[in-house]
């Protein structure tokens, strides 16, 4: 008998839960793309992509990540700004692996001044910061490309820098001074 009640209680448990659905909740209301609507200010339901969307397979972003630009000094400028922000902390002002974060223990990431990136291309620093490598993250988000390109033009500004001798630099006496 008390089993009897139990199995009752239970089913008229379940069906006063069942009683409560109804088709609301599978025919929900919704705004469909380019129908009007007082939500939003312009009356569409169509937003505008955020800055910085790309888009798949977009032509022009895959150029710009096989074609740098020319190294100028304006170039060089905005890779030297953007390394202080993105790559010093980690990297080092000077590139040799030295940076803030490894004196809180983090791993070292390698000096720019070893044989293996002096000798690698600069789409191998473009690609580094777009995908990252070993434990570095991804920068695809934060750095678009051409400033991508500045970075790797600085690296390799910061390479030749270490490499170069004062005999090497033409009119370096009146720079000094």
């Amino acid at each position: 008998m008390r089993r009897n009640a139990t199995t009752l209680l239970g089913i008229a448990a379940c069906a006063g839960l069942l009683a409560g659905c109804d088709l609301s909740m599978t025919e929900q209301r919704k705004l469909t793309t380019y129908a009007p609507t007082a939500l939003w200010p312009d009356g569409t339901t169509a937003r505008p992509l955020p800055a910085g969307v790309v888009a798949q397979g977009d032509i022009e972003r895959a150029a710009a990540a096989k074609d740098p630009p020319p190294v100028t000094e304006a170039l060089l400028t905005r890779g030297r700004e953007r390394f202080g922000v993105f790559c010093a902390p980690c990297h080092g002002l000077a590139g040799d692996g030295d940076g803030v974060i490894v004196a809180h223990g983090f791993p070292a990431p390698p000096s720019y001044h070893i044989d293996r990136l002096l000798a690698a291309p600069a789409q191998h620093f473009y690609d580094v910061i777009g995908n990252g490598y070993g434990v570095m993250f991804s920068y695809a988000d934060r750095v678009p490309p051409h400033d991508r390109w500045a970075i790797a033009a600085y690296i390799r500004a910061l390479q030749l820098s270490r490499r170069t001798k004062v005999a090497d630099v033409p009119d370096v006496g009146e720079h000094v001074r």
